[in-house]
Parts: C-alpha cells; sequence; structure tokens
C-alpha cells in the first residue's frame, strides 16, 4: 500500500528498483500501529523525526523506511546516497549491519561498520559505503575534522537508535557532541553556499523518551522542531505484566552478599513465571552472571526431548569456555561483554531460536540487541559503577523490561524485579516517575573541539534539552542566560590550561594544544593531569601518569581478576611485567598499568576478560601516547627526558612491544607468540639476525662548525639512507613511517627535534640541518636518539656526542632500521663492505685535509664487530 501511494510518474526512473524495495519488506505483509502511524512523516516528508514506541513494537522499520525514502528521492547511480546509523553499543551495530547487509545488500548498497572492533581506523576507508554503522565514540574520532573530507557532507540521512542515551554520564556527552556537530556542518555549508541544497536528516527511536518535545526541539531544522510520535504501552504487540518480589534484607547483611542470596531463589522465580518458555535474567556484574549460572544448574532441571539435548550438545562442542560448556549441555547460558565474540554469537543464535531455556547477562544486552524473551528476571535493583554501588535508573529498567515478549511467539509475557523489601513499594510504582532525558556533562562537551573560521568565532557547542532539575524553573531568557554563565565559566577554565585564547569581546581562537585535544580527541581531565608533568619523568612514571586517564575509566577492577593480575605483577616463579608495583592490585588505574605491561612484555594472559580489556585499553593507548608526545612538544624545551620517554612510550604502544623486547619477530606478518618464542629460544632476538628482505641502512654525521665563540657552537647534523637507490624500488615501509631526531643537552633541554618521513629520505637517499647550540652550564655533552614511529628495536641505544666550543670535532655512528616486513625466510642481504669502507675512506680523507686548530686532533679509529663496521673517538 505504501508503494502504490508513491509518486511512481516522478520517480520513472526508479522503476526498475521498485521491485527490490517491496522486498526489503517482504517479510512485513502489513504495518503495525506504531509503524502506520509513523509512514507518512517518515516515507512521505523529509522531516526530521522522533520516535517513542514500547520495545518490540517495530521501531527499526522506521528507519528502513527512511532509508527508503533516501533511495526514491537520490540520482540513478546514488553516487552520493549515504546514511549513518548509531547506536550506543557495537553488539546492536553489529546486529544491525548483519540483518541490513542481507535486505540492503542485493540493492546494490555497501555496508560497512565502523567501530571499535572492526579494523577501519581512517575516514577514506569508508567513501564507498552507503550505509554506516557506528557508535558515537567512533563517530567523534572520525569526524573531528570535517573540514578536511568531501565524505561527511554527503551523509544525508542520519538515524539515531536508542537516543535516550543522551541522558548516560559517561556516554551521553559524546552522543550529544556528534549530533551537534552534524548540525554545525550543515548550518556551515548552508552558510558557505545558501544556494546549495544539501541537508542532514535525523530519525531517532527509544523506548523511554518522557520529554519527547525536548528532543525534537533539539533535532530541530529550519523548517522547526522534529515530528514527534509517541505511543504508550498500550500499544505493546505483546502484553507484558509486571511482577516486584520483594526479600528480606538484614541490617549485617551488604549488597554483595543480598545478591548472592537471590541466586538460590532464581529457581523457584523461573519454575513460577517462565511457563517453560525462554528466561532472560540480568545480573549486576560479570561474575554475578556466571555464579547465578552455576547455582540454577544445581538447583534446576529443565524437562527437555532428546533431541532439544542433542541440539544443545552441539552447540555445547563449539563453545571454547569450558564452565560454559558444562552449563550450556544443563539448558543454561551465560552471556557479557568479557566472552570470546565466536561464544557470544553462538549463544544469542542458540537464544534466538529458543533452543537454550534460561540466558544469564548484563544489562548491556538490554541496549536494543534483539534477544527477546517470555520472561525476564532483573536480579537486584543495584549495580556497580565506579566501583559504587547505586540503584538502576528507571530508564534502565524499562530498557531491561522491554526485552520480554516475543511478538511472533507470544501474547503475552512477563517481567519480575526482584528486590529488596524495604524497596518494594518503590519499584512497584516506579512507572509513574519516569526521569526526563537531560543533556550530559556540559563540561565534556566545551572542549575546543571545532573553532570553525574568523568570521564564525564560536566554539562548537549546543546545549540540548533543559537545565538540570535542581535548577530553579526559568523562563527562556533565564535558561539563555544561565547557559551564558556556563559557557563562559568553562571557557575560563579552557583559557587556563592554554587550550583557547579569549579577547574581551569573547573572540576565541584555538591554541596548538587546544588543536591536539580536539585532534586525539582526549578528555579535558586528561590535559590537566599532562599539565602537571615535570619534564624529567622516566619510562615508568609516563606509563604510571597515563594509566590515570580518564580514558580507561570505563576499564573496571574485578574482583575475579585481581589474582591473575598480582601474579603478573609480582612472582618468583613466573615471567613478571617490567616495572612492579609496590602491593597488590587494588585499583582501576594498576589494572591498566598491569595490562600494558603485560603486553608490552609479550606476557600471555589467559583469561578473555583481561585479552579484551588489554584490547580497549591499546586502542586509547596508542591515541593518547600520541597526544602526550605532541603536546611535550609544545609544552617546553626544558623536559627532555620526558619528551625522549614518551616518543619511546609512544612507539611501544603502536608496536605492542618494549623497545628492546626480545620478541621482535612479533612485529613481522603472520608470527605470532608461539613462532616468536622459537626465534627467541634459536637466538634470533634481534632484526640483525632474523632473515627479512630488506634493510634500511642509516648514518648520522655531525659535525663541529668551526666558530670561535664562549656560548654557543654549531652543529651539522647529517642523516644518510645509503641503500635508498634499492629501495627505491623494493620499499615495502608504509609511507607514513618516519624516524624522530631528537637532541638533548646536560641541562634536560631539547636541542633540536625533527620528524624524518621515510618518503623523505627515500627520494634523497639524505637530510641535513644546521643547529646552533648553547652551552649547558652542567656539561658539553648531547645525547642523540634516532627513533623509529612505530617499530620496536629500531631505535638506537642512547649516544652521547662531546661539542667542544670553537673546535672541530667529528663524530659518526651506524644505526640500522628494518623496512617493513619483508618475506619470512628470505636470507638477510649483506652490507657491501667495499663501499662501506670506501664511504668511510672519503669521510676520513676530508677529515685530515681540514686546517689544524689549536688543539689535540679528533683521532677516529675503525672496529669491526660482528660484521659490522663502527667508528669510535678519542679527543
Amino acid at each position: 500500500a505504501a508503494f502504490k501511494r508513491a509518486p511512481v510518474t516522478k520517480y520513472s526512473s526508479q522503476t526498475q528498483f521498485s521491485a527490490k524495495f517491496r522486498s526489503v519488506f517482504k517479510e512485513f505483509p502489513y504495518f503495525n500501529y506504531v509503524q502506520s502511524q509513523a509512514l507518512d512523516d517518515v516515507l512521505y516528508t523529509n522531516k526530521n523525526f522522533v520516535a517513542c514506541a514500547p520495545t518490540g513494537s517495530g521501531k527499526t522499520v522506521l528507519f528502513e523506511l527512511a532509508i527508503v525514502r533516501l533511495l526514491i528521492e537520490a540520482s540513478d547511480a546514488w553516487h552520493n546516497v549515504r546514511a549513518v546509523y548509531m547506536a550506543p553499543i557495537k553488539a546492536l551495530c553489529s546486529q544491525r549491519f548483519e540483518n541490513w547487509k542481507q535486505k540492503f545488500g542485493p540493492l546494490g548498497l555497501n555496508c560497512k561498520e565502523l567501530t571499535g572492533d572492526t579494523e577501519i581506523d581512517d575516514i577514506f576507508e569508508i567513501q564507498d559505503a552507503h550505509l554506516i554503522f557506528t557508535t558515537p565514540e567512533k563517530w567523534d574520532s572520525m569526524t573531528r575534522r570535517w573540514k578536511d573530507n568531501c565524505l561527511l557532507p554527503s551523509v544525508s540521512l542520519f538515524l539515531i537508535d536508542e537516543i535516550h542515551v543522551v541522558k548516560d554520564k559517561t556516554r551521553g556527552a559524546t552522543l550529544e557532541v556528534v549530533v551537534s556537530r552534524m548540525k554545525t556542518m550543515h548550518s556551515y555549508q548552508l552558510a558557505v553556499n545558501p544556494e546549495s541544497k544539501a541537508s542532514t536528516r535525523f530519525v531517532a527511536v527509544s523506548a523511554t523518551i518522557p520529554n519527547i518535545q525536548d528532543v525534537s526541539e533539539w533535532l530541530s531544522d529550519e523548517s522547526g522542531p522534529a515530528t514527534c510520535l509517541e505511543m504508550d504501552e498500550t500499544h505493546r504487540p505483546v502484553k507484558l505484566r509486571k511482577v516486584v518480589l520483594g526479600f528480606p534484607c538484614g541490617s549485617n547483611q551488604n549488597e554483595f552478599k543480598f545478591d548472592l542470596s537471590l541466586n538460590y531463589k532464581m529457581a523457584n522465580v523461573i519454575q513460577t513465571y517462565s511457563d517453560q518458555k525462554p528466561t532472560l535474567v540480568f545480573c549486576s556484574t560479570r561474575k554475578g552472571v556466571q555464579q547465578s549460572a552455576s547455582v540454577l544448574a544445581k538447583d534446576a532441571r529443565f524437562i527437555m526431548s532428546l533431541e532439544h539435548k542433542q541440539r544443545l550438545m552441539k552447540y555445547a562442542n563449539s563453545l571454547l569456555d569450558a564452565k560454559l560448556r558444562d552449563l550450556f549441555i544443563c539448558g543454561i547460558g551465560y552471556h557479557h561483554a568479557g566472552m570470546d565474540v565466536s561464544d557470544r554469537k553462538l549463544i544469542e543464535e542458540a537464544f534466538t531460536v529458543g533452543d537454550l531455556p534460561v540466558l544469564f547477562t548484563t544489562s548491556t544486552l538490554a541496549m536494543g540487541v534483539n534477544l527477546p524473551a517470555h520472561l525476564v528476571v532483573i536480579k537486584s535493583t543495584l549495580h556497580y559503577v565506579g566501583g559504587a554501588c547505586e540503584e538502576y535508573s528507571e530508564a534502565d529498567l524499562l530498557q531491561m523490561i522491554g526485552r520480554a515478549g516475543r511478538p511472533q511467539f507470544d501474547t503475552t509475557a512477563t517481567a519480575v524485579i526482584m528486590t529488596r523489601s524495604q524497596t518494594k513499594d518503590k519499584y512497584t510504582h516506579f512507572l509513574s516517575g519516569i526521569d526526563s532525558i537531560e543533556s550530559s556533562k556540559m563540561y565534556t562537551n566545551m572542549g575546543p573541539k571545532m573553532i570553525q573560521t574568523e568570521s564564525e568565532k564560536k566554539i562548537e557547542v549546543q546545549v540540548c534539552m533543559k537545565l538540570d532539575d535542581s535548577m530553579p524553573k526559568l523562563d527562556k531568557c533565564g535558561i539563555e542566560t544561565k547557559l551564558q554563565e556556563l559557557c563562559l565559566k568553562n571557557l575560563n577554565s579552557l583559557a587556563s590550561f592554554n587550550l583557547i585564547t579569549m579577547d574581551e569581546d569573547i573572540n576565541i581562537k584555538p591554541t596548538e594544544t587546544g588543536k591536539l585535544m580536539a585532534r586525539y580527541c582526549v578528555a579535558f581531565d586528561t590535559v590537566k593531569q599532562f599539565s602537571m608533568v615535570t619534564g624529567t619523568e622516566t619510562l615508568p612514571e609516563l606509563v604510571r601518569k597515563l594509566c590515570c586517564s580518564c580514558k580507561f575509566s570505563d576499564v573496571q577492577l574485578r574482583v575475579n581478576e585481581k589474582k591473575t593480575l598480582n601474579m603478573l605483577n609480582k612472582d618468583k616463579n613466573r615471567t613478571t611485567i617490567r616495572f612492579p608495583m609496590e602491593g597488590k592490585i587494588k585499583s582501576n588505574d594498576m589494572k591498566v598499568n598491569c595490562l600494558i605491561q603485560a603486553q608490552l612484555s609479550c606476557i600471555p594472559i589467559q583469561e578473555f576478560g583481561l585479552i579484551q580489556d588489554t584490547g580497549k585499553i591499546f586502542r586509547n593507548g596508542n591515541r593518547v601516547s600520541r597526544y602526550l608526545t605532541e603536546f611535550l612538544s609544545h609544552h617546553s624545551k626544558s623536559n627532555f627526558s620526558a619528551r625522549l620517554n614518551s616518543l619511546i612510550l609512544a612507539k611501544c604502544f603502536r608496536a605492542k612491544l618494549w623497545e628492546n623486547s626480545p620478541y621482535v619477530s612479533r612485529q613481522l606478518e603472520r608470527i605470532g607468540q608461539a613462532t616468536s618464542l622459537k626465534f627467541l629460544k634459536g637466538g634470533l632476538n634481534t632484526f640483525c639476525t632474523h632473515c627479512v628482505c630488506i634493510y634500511i641502512y642509516i648514518y648520522i654525521i655531525i659535525i663541529n662548525i668551526p666558530r670561535y665563540s664562549l656560548s654557543t657552537a654549531e652543529i651539522s647534523v647529517t642523516v644518510n639512507l645509503m641503500n635508498f637507490q634499492e629501495l627505491v624500488s623494493k620499499q615495502t615501509a608504509p609511507d607514513h613511517h618516519y624516524v624522530t631526531l631528537i637532541i638533548g643537552d646536560c641541562d634536560n633541554n631539547v636541542v633540536f627535534q625533527q620528524k624524518i618521513l621515510n618518503t623523505l629520505l627515500s627520494k634523497s637517499g639524505s637530510w641535513s640541518k644546521r643547529i646552533e647550540v648553547t652551552r649547558a652550564p652542567k656539561g658539553e655533552e648531547l645525547s642523540v636518539h634516532l627513533i623509529s614511529s612505530e617499530y620496536g628495536q629500531w631505535s638506537h641505544s642512547p649516544c652521547l656526542a662531546v661539542i667542544k666550543l670553537a673546535i672541530m670535532a667529528f663524530w659518526m655512528f651506524r644505526y640500522h632500521l628494518v623496512s617493513l616486513v619483508g618475506k619470512i625466510g628470505v636470507m638477510k642481504r649483506s652490507v657491501s663492505q667495499s663501499n662501506f669502507t670506501s664511504y668511510l675512506s672519503n669521510l676520513k680523507m676530508r677529515n685530515e685535509r681540514l686546517c689544524e686548530t689549536p688543539v689535540k686532533r679528533l683521532k677516529v679509529r675503525i672496529l669491526t664487530v660482528k660484521g659490522y663496521m663502527y667508528i669510535t673517538q678519542k679527543i
């Protein structure tokens, strides 16, 4: 019926796609009431749209209708068709990606998933995508510099799932900023080109938006607020019965013991309310999930046919988790973010088809992931946030309750809340007092994320909805005044840390440090923390400081992980981390520190939850460590030690190895931990001893230019790539690779720092620079370091060059680094001895021809060590 109403004559060129459009919705022989009410606004207009409807009412179809509208409006080739689907968790993005790839893929639409679990890191890798599936955090990092690419302006449709997350303390601010940025981008395009018809349509849905009008105003455009559709529980496709059970909690019984006691009540609750149909139990912690499942396996037995048991046995044989495998045979499973991805997908499949009677999970599964059940049980209304125990919000409870009911199987469903007797009445009436959705932490949004042009002179910030309820009720002018006060307060804080400059007329410009903060998506708290770097920090001190970054605040220390972490930290019988921490592991930052060092030391970690946390830490740590390096380069010149160690740390994060790790072969393609260990046992612990195809030979020449001065001297630094002609045809290193030359004096001052791109050396084979050096009171030695941007063991050990003022001195050392990964098994090419000797002879001859100086000449001695030639010096 919808397609019959479409203006076919206007879109006659789309006739060939009409049949395919119908096939997209062939599984929906008719629209339900909610979808019918939204049809006209979603499919036949381009208005922004917000829907609040119960879980299971078909809100996803509204997104699909909006995509169809986009296709109808687009040109035949669909070159400029681009839609973004954004959901708060990766599992929801993956689920929608798999579903829509099957639906829209046959139409010729290319789908790309862009989350923390994918390997796509560059905006240009999704240029050919029509449908992009992403999370707020990932889209935020990909769109910080939207003016530098042509992809974002072509986003015509922005789909926001679970928009109520804007209220979330940790994720809400990012979602808010991303939506504001997309609106700012649209406004900027119209300002630059008023005749353009470029626009971005927003379609947002959720099951819990009590103040939908505020969201509508936030998503407004030139034509006014977004169109609203609000449906209450009476339009729920499956009628829901809600039950609140109160259990006694003694005065000497803490929350942990109370939660544990509920495990032994679970069998009776499931037997009473499940009607022998699939049951979903929400627990507060990962450990609680496993404990509850284990207790139920002892207390309950499910009636299953022989065929059903055989199907469960087949599932169990494919599981990697041994504990889960034993439970699965009993008809019980558990699901949380710390599990292997393959196990999670298998669990979801078994529960969806009804083969798994009971599934225990954490609250994250309630966030729109399509695993409905006949019975939903919320075991305890308390959960842990940042190490503290607090009540679930009413929105969270509604999300979990919303999983009850399977429209394709049930006409009724049941949700049970298990809580303390003291709070039973509160949850019996909780539906009547739902919190409004409000703007998240405004301070997070106030970073110098995008200060555009001189004509705009403003920070990208759009405050959504309304102020906190704790503030007095204000009219529109009062709210505007209050917002200006908050903005000014936070702008002053940014200016106090040199992130922006601001004059009396509130003309705002970002500083270099502010631009770095935006480029690397670093929070303001992290900037404040790094501002306290003294400049003399050692490598372990920088690791500790980085671990305290708020970027790792979501990495929680769990009780069952402490034993493993303490063994990694200190154990006489095992290999431990390089820089052990004092005492036991008792905080989140100590856990982060331990996992970072374990990864860099190539120490095996057996628990999948810790492996997953390590992956998350390194995804963020790689970015934060690079920010620290560039931040220090703009911060001060009296921080040579900290700058040098930050360069080494950033390289370690990139390589996932310590800078002098014997497991250097891990950086080679298709070399895992087992093979690397075999190499190590065979004595192959450096790139010099490995069979790699092509080397890059780099030599540095430092010459003290004759100049008579008591306070300064001038040196010439030359970096030579000896085999650059060979590498022109056989280059295997990536173009973005570079080495950093950093020179410091005895007073911890940075004399010189320069990035030298691999492409630059490959073109000319040489790079040189004259540098003026000021004499340091503590000594005349210069520390010279050449550090690879990403490869471990490719920075030479510290070298000292003695610079005598007004004296011509000659000094040279050999440095080599491996061009990225040749084929394994190809013998290393030997250095041309004759060419090398000839090169040294020429240098020595030039040195002897220089005029005599009033002091003793530099003596040059040639040594041969393990087949390589070195030059040493004596003065």
